[in-house]
């Protein structure tokens, strides 16, 4: 006899469930690997991902991914086809950016998280990602501003998506429909909430994450 306890396997949330935060992050984990992969085109896993924010329960999520392999499966995809693009050393998974009557901004070369929460009270705060090193597929910016001003900047190759508004502020997701994004480039997501503030997200035109990306391996290899 075996006494030995094992922990049993989670069961499986029940479909209509109403979907959490992790669940889509999930989702969202595996239609990135599958665009790595060349399994969904660049205009398939962007359907998709609009879906994906739009749907409220597990059993809608998965409907997304029945067509996909799971992670870590027999055929999911090796570190280095859906990572190549995003080697290194792992950075934070999540990061908290404050502004209260204050200034703050991160930019330069840094490596965001999968989550980034920016909370700007009478503040001002820059998030400049044109020359970030993506380490996932998908990233989502949350934002909260009131009476604050927030701006996001991704290269212009990169897909920007945006979910929020705004009470007597502004909340501007510009770039969401250009067609000249880069299937192997990241996603970056904002999703915010503005009060008499100021949420701002936009490319930054001439910046590209492939020219960036080339330059550093030009100067690994010299």
């Amino acid at each position: 006899m075996d006494l030995e306890k094992h922990p049993a396997a989670p069961a499986p949330a029940p479909a209509g469930l109403r979907a959490s935060d992790a669940d889509r992050d999930r989702i969202a984990q595996v239609l990135g690997d599958a665009l790595a992969e060349g399994r969904l085109t660049a205009e398939e896993h962007s359907e998709r991902l609009d879906t994906l924010y739009a749907v409220k329960t597990v059993g809608e999520l998965e409907v997304l991914v029945r067509d996909l392999p799971a992670p870590g499966g027999a055929h999911a995809a090796s570190p280095s086809a859906s990572a190549s693009a995003y080697a290194g050393p792992g950075g934070p998974a999540a990061e908290t950016i404050v502004a209260v009557c204050s200034s703050s901004s991160r930019k330069g070369r840094w490596r965001p998280g999968a989550h980034t929460r920016a909370v700007s009270v009478m503040g001002d705060i820059t998030i400049d990602l044109t020359q970030a090193v993506f380490e996932q597929q998908v990233t989502e910016i949350n934002v909260t501003s009131v009476l604050g001003n927030v701006e996001i900047l991704v290269p212009e190759n990169v897909t920007l998506r945006g979910y929020g508004s705004g009470v007597l502020g502004n909340f501007e997701v510009r770039g969401e429909s250009r067609g000249e994004t880069d299937p192997q480039a990241p996603v970056v997501i904002v999703r915010g909430f503005s009060l008499l503030g100021n949420i701002e997200a936009r490319p930054r035109m001439g910046a590209r994450l492939v020219d960036l990306a080339r330059k550093l391996r030009g100067r690994l290899d010299g």
